[in-house]
């Protein structure tokens, strides 16, 4: 008695067949002269490659700007930046107010979006430690559009705000980053 294999075998077999592949590795554009994958070219300090060996390159600045390009900020025109000063003037008075007391984030909030024209749910809000009396190492921003308006206490009390572009992640305040 002769078995015939049942459809959903004959079916897996066919697609087993499909994703491993029956092409001729030549007719695959991405295949290379070389079976091996390409390897980094060598820093000055490694000994080199043999004549003609295929690598690629490396630049450490390079690779350090493409590993931080989340922090770029959008260019803006001087009419973009002028629109915004004001704001930028008057979230620095805030600011120095906030800095003489010890206010929760939401009082910091309600503050700055009312500087900026904006809701407290809008502010970007980042502290880092509360030392003394008074808040310090605060930093707030917000913006509409790719303008952002974004200020500052700072560890010593010093308060600071600016005009700048929204970063390329799409926030006024730059990412933290790290490993």
């Amino acid at each position: 008695m002769r078995r015939h294999p049942s459809r959903a075998v004959t079916g897996a077999l066919l697609l087993a067949a499909l994703v491993t592949g029956c092409a001729e590795r030549s007719a695959d554009p991405r295949a290379g002269a070389t079976t091996e994958g390409m390897r980094f070219c060598p820093s000055p300090q490694e000994p080199p490659l043999p004549s003609g060996a295929p690598c690629i390159p490396q630049d450490p600045a390079s690779k350090y700007r493409e590993n931080h390009a989340y922090r770029q900020e959008a260019e803006l025109t001087e009419e973009e930046r002028a629109g915004a000063r004001g704001k930028a003037d008057d979230l620095g008075g805030v600011l120095r107010e906030l800095a003489k007391g010890r206010p929760a984030e939401a009082e910091v909030r309600s503050a700055v979006a009312g500087a900026l024209g904006l809701k407290p749910n809008e502010i970007e809000y980042r502290v880092g430690a509360r030392r003394g009396p008074t808040i310090e190492n605060l930093a707030v921003a917000g913006g509409t559009g790719k303008v952002c308006v974004k200020g500052a206490i700072t560890d010593s009390g010093t308060v600071t705000s600016e005009v700048s572009g929204r970063t390329l992640d799409g926030t006024c305040l730059p990412g933290l980053g790290g490993h």
